[in-house]
């Protein structure tokens, strides 16, 4: 059963982005399993020092959480919001850590968007992504109109609009986590 560890980049409580996640696992396909990570808040900020001048000094252990949930996942599923432009420096913190993973290259991701005026944190995501070495998986990444609608997650996973959209995303990133599982 594919596992898909799902990332909001917001920390707000009532965040569009988390409540596309809560949806998506709502509308997961039959034989797939999503997870959502909630640490992000609870990261240090980056700091190689931290891991020694030789870096052989164990990761902290809110990011050696995170790089064992990134291990166990089949793959990775961002809904990510845009702040002036860029992507939030709590996600971005978060990505850092990752940088130094073996666990993350070539892990399958996908990109939810919840507003259609989110471009630029979605490119710079791909570019940070692709610089990571993750696999891209381009037909999975989706902008649902979300701003300033207040849907829960079931809302969103009931709406007639928006869970075709949603669930044929995630039918695609299945289809790429199940292909990548067999290489």
């Amino acid at each position: 059963m594919p596992k898909i560890l799902s990332i909001s980049g917001s920390l707000r409580a009532e965040s569009s982005n988390s409540e596309l996640l809560g949806a998506a696992e709502i509308l997961a396909p039959e034989g797939v399993r999503i997870v959502r990570y909630a640490g992000l808040g609870e990261l240090p900020h980056f700091n190689p020092d931290l891991l020694g001048p030789d870096g052989s000094e164990p990761l902290p252990p809110a990011v050696a959480e995170l790089d064992a949930l990134i291990g166990e996942a089949d793959g990775v599923l961002i809904s990510c919001p845009e702040y002036a432009r860029g992507i939030p420096g709590s996600f971005k913190n978060m990505l850092d850590w990752l940088v130094g993973s073996h666990r993350f290259p070539y892990k399958p991701v996908a990109l939810f968007n919840a507003s259609p005026r989110a471009s630029h944190a979605q490119e710079a995501l791909k570019l940070v992504l692709t610089t990571m070495s993750a696999t891209l998986v381009e037909e999975a990444f989706i902008t649902v109109p979300l701003l300033a609608k207040g849907l829960m997650a079931q809302e969103i996973a009931a709406h007639p609009e928006l869970a075709p959209i949603v669930s044929h995303a995630l039918e695609a990133f299945s289809a790429a986590v199940r292909q990548a599982e067999t290489v």
